[in-house]
């Protein structure tokens, strides 16, 4: 299986005060939330076999998604 890191920029410009923080607070969560999504579903793309392969079983990915 194949692994892509794509990194995330983080908002400089434009995230001075109180509204920048809470736009770049809701990107965060936003990110976070989309990066366990992709996660559990690349996770729940593999057979039982390649799950059992990585000391998986199907049980184990939501655990697994929740705790990265």
């Amino acid at each position: 299986m194949a692994v892509i890191d794509t990194p995330r920029v983080q908002l400089a410009a434009g995230t001075h005060g109180r509204i920048g923080q809470i736009f770049a607070s809701l990107v965060a969560r936003y990110n976070e939330w989309n990066d366990l999504r992709m996660t559990r579903n690349a996770l729940s793309k593999l057979s039982d076999r390649e799950l059992e392969d990585i000391g998986l079983c199907r049980g184990d990915i939501d655990f697994i998604a929740e705790k990265n």
